[in-house]
């Protein structure tokens, strides 16, 4: 593995995350990674923020559901389930 790769990948370790200009500065300055260390590093970066965010349980699911059914379409309310209902179908 390169040397930026092993840099890059020592700061999601520890940040738990990653931003596109951390990459691109890290990059710039050690030297491009090849396709798959950049690939491998954008699961890592994946999988660490999918696991941040909240798992959506069956229950807010159908609550969400029944949201989408009784408001109106645009408000607020109808944009937080709809949200909710996608992110759970998702697999989230």
């Amino acid at each position: 593995m390169s040397d930026t790769y092993t840099k890059l990948k020592e700061m999601l370790d520890k940040q738990g995350a990653l931003s596109k200009e951390e990459i691109e500065k890290m990059v710039a300055a050690s030297g491009e990674m090849t396709a798959e260390e950049l690939t491998l590093l954008e699961a890592e970066r994946h999988e660490k923020e999918r696991a941040k965010t909240e798992k959506i349980t069956m229950e807010q699911y159908l609550e969400a559901s029944k949201v989408l059914d009784t408001a109106a379409e645009g408000s607020d309310e109808y944009n937080k389930a709809l949200k909710l209902v996608e992110a759970y179908e998702s697999g989230m």
